[in-house]
């Protein structure tokens, strides 16, 4: 099994990219996105990378991927090799056709590099619900959905004379997102890739891995269980830097998570005294599978972290607060020796 290889010689699986497009405090949001392009064309340059996803978020300031196959379309237009696509679109808020169109049409202006993560949760709250005309029952549906969209991207549909037009003969390949035994349990029967959202939902990740691989049955797309697993990872020069910038993001999802309960213009005497509370703690719990340090601790927790999740391939979310720690970021996990990517 990997999960002995990785014990016994801390191989580091093939690595890839989550970005939210993270927008900064007071940072313009052209900025943001600007930054993203810059770390998706250093990621593409350094080769390390197999993958770069990118997250539907919808009514949060921090975050500029809410029109996703837009920001998709963009990034890999400024790109040459990197797979770019989707981690994941909330199936639930779209119809299975216009999706299969939007991830159909960006098939074929970049062939080989596109990627559908789709997930099942609507990625919001009720009121945005609301706003996006999304009945909160639609969630129900979402393994029909994902068997609707993947009819619409092979050759035949299964809904009656319904066709996606680009999309049709694609087979945009798929993944299912998840971070409950749901998800494992519907890409096994479905012979699908699996992502796992341990960068911030760490509770249920060894048993959902776990029943993926048991029950997993081959499909056209997928002949083996394919198990991604993803972890923040800070990575700098000395480790008192990287300590630093995890402290400010730690930070900084305090104060995400205290926005969401009326607590918003905090100051960092109030975000220093929410640390010891329950607003610290979850938290703390959110970063549970966080790695940083130096080149070498990055190594050796990525091997753990490896050999924990019986990952096949490591998604690294990069939070560093500032673009020059992230970009250092991914030039230290680039040069890891012991990299499978």
């Amino acid at each position: 099994m990997y999960l002995v290889r990785a014990v016994a010689t801390g191989v580091i699986p093939k690595l890839s990219l989550l970005d939210l497009a993270t927008v900064g405090r007071d940072q313009p949001i052209s900025e943001a996105l600007a930054d993203t392009v810059t770390l998706a064309q250093r990621a593409d340059d350094l080769g390390a990378f197999e993958r770069l996803w990118f997250a539907e978020h919808h009514n949060m300031s921090s975050i500029a991927s809410a029109a996703t196959s837009v920001l998709i379309a963009h990034v890999a237009s400024q790109t040459r090799r990197i797979r770019v696509g989707s981690g994941g679109v909330m199936l639930p808020n779209h119809s299975p056709l216009v999706i299969a169109e939007q991830f159909g049409t960006l098939a074929e202006l970049h062939p080989g590099r596109i990627d559908l993560g789709l997930g099942r949760a609507p990625g919001t709250d009720g009121a945005t619900l609301r706003a996006l005309r999304t009945d909160p029952r639609a969630a129900e549906a979402f393994p029909q959905d994902v068997r609707e969209l993947q009819g619409y991207l092979a050759d035949e549909s299964i809904v009656d004379g319904i066709h996606a037009y680009p999309g049709r003969g694609t087979r945009v390949p798929l993944y299912i997102l998840g971070s409950s035994l749901f998800g494992a349990q519907l890409a096994a029967a479905y012979g699908l890739p699996y992502a796992f959202a341990s960068h911030f939902a760490p509770d249920a990740l060894e048993q959902a891995v776990r029943v993926y691989r048991e029950r997993f049955t081959p499909s056209e797309q997928l002949q083996q269980p394919h198990v991604i697993a993803a972890l923040n990872v800070i990575a700098a020069d000395d480790s008192a830097e990287a300590a630093e910038a995890r402290d400010r993001v730690l930070r900084a999802r305090v104060r995400m998570l205290a926005g969401r309960v009326g607590s918003g213009g905090l100051d960092e005497e109030m975000v220093t005294a929410l640390l010891d509370t329950n607003v610290g703690a979850q938290a703390r719990h959110m970063l549970t599978h966080t790695v940083a340090g130096d080149a070498a601790e990055v190594a050796q927790g990525l091997a753990d972290f490896a050999a924990l999740s019986d990952a096949d391939e490591l998604m690294v979310t990069n939070p560093a607060p500032l673009l020059p720690q992230r970009i250092r970021t991914l030039e230290i996990l680039a040069g890891l020796d012991d990299s499978g990517s």
